[in-house]
């Protein structure tokens, strides 16, 4: 029984993998002329943004003002992008401290948004870049319609120290045709009351070797690529040997033939479905299932005998990548089976 001198539950991460997956679709992007502009959220460290960085990314997607000090503290220095509406006078106040130290915009999808960043940056030497976020089918944040993203454009362009920088999406999967339609129409509106559309930004990994099929995006944001997952495999959009991320578990009950009980519960694997039957799929145990999880144990079963036994160690590929990585103060990274070190989760639990 080999086990990895490492106390568990730990999150792994293959670095041989994690690298190779950031090569191989800065490779696509290049090939399609297609600007890349990695989401930090999957991975939060700042070694990993470097080798984004070194790999061709032009800069870096953000969810919090705090992922992105993170980044800026830990040398990840390039152009941010912090997609979410940023409310609040201490948010903003922080917003505007971390442009002076990177080069930075943001996107607003109401006007009150834009009037809280404008306030915000009264004093700035230099304007602040503002995106419309626009909802093209996937009916999370965004402007309805084309003709509210061109009233959105043009009140922040009329905004003091702010100007209007473009549209960003995150678009329904499959639906490439729909969503240029839409933001063609936008662009249309917005260049035709005398405003210049400077950046188209989509993005996505479900879709992410389909991003050349919507050609009026200028850039392309995505995160999950780097260590992919379990729902990126049922989708097909990569295979289990491109998952670079494992939660490593110790099985510490066998109860019955059938059950076997492990150190992974939802305070590391997630308690994320996504359509899938199970919490992750156990490495080299094709016919059993994550099935069940408390706070500190996750149940496998099995309609035939488990071979496992107490003491033995597991791989999970998690259903949800992104979560996990969020989930411990601390990763292993590994080339393949070697421990290479322990690395701090610099940007995860911040404050926003």
């Amino acid at each position: 029984m080999n086990v990895l001198p490492i106390d568990t539950p730990a999150v792994l991460v293959d670095l041989n993998i994690a690298e190779k997956n950031i090569r191989d679709f800065q490779r696509y992007c290049d090939q399609h002329n297609l600007r890349l502009r990695p989401h930090i959220k999957t991975h939060k460290l700042p070694a990993l943004a470097q080798y984004q960085l070194a790999q061709g990314a032009i800069g870096f997607t953000c969810q919090k003002v705090s992922e992105a000090e993170a980044m800026v503290a830990g040398g990840a220095v390039g152009d941010i992008l912090i997609t979410y509406n940023i409310m609040g006078a201490e948010k903003v106040a922080r917003l505007r401290a971390l442009s002076e130290r990177v080069t930075l915009s943001v996107v607003a999808d109401s006007q009150a948004v834009i009037d809280g960043l404008s306030a915000g940056f009264a004093d700035a030497p230099q304007p602040l870049p503002v995106l419309i976020e626009c909802n093209t089918g996937a009916d999370r944040c965004g402007v309805s319609t084309p003709e509210q993203a061109a009233d959105l454009a043009a009140a922040v362009a009329a905004s003091p120290r702010l100007c209007f920088a473009g549209l960003m999406t995150y678009p329904p999967v499959g639906r490439a045709d729909q969503v240029a339609e839409w933001l063609s129409s936008a662009i249309d509106l917005i260049e035709g009351g005398g405003l210049k559309v400077g950046i188209i930004s989509s993005g996505g990994s479900p879709d992410m070797w389909q991003a050349h099929q919507m050609p009026v995006a200028t850039e392309y944001r995505i995160g999950t690529y780097a260590y992919n997952d379990r729902s990126l495999v049922a989708r097909g959009t990569c295979d289990i040997s491109d998952c670079a991320l494992t939660v490593l578990a110790t099985v510490v009950s066998v109860p019955t033939p059938n059950r076997a009980i492990i150190d992974a519960g939802s305070k590391v694997l997630t308690s994320d479905l996504l359509g899938l039957e199970g919490y992750g799929h156990v490495v080299g145990y094709e016919d059993v299932v994550v099935d069940q999880l408390s706070e500190e144990h996750g149940r496998i079963i099995s309609t035939a005998p488990i071979d496992l036994e107490v003491g033995q160690q597991v791989r999970i590929i998690p259903n949800h990548a992104c979560v996990v990585s969020n989930m411990l103060d601390h990763v292993i990274l590994m080339r393949g089976d070697v421990i290479d070190r322990k690395e701090r989760v610099a940007a995860r639990g911040q404050v926003w």
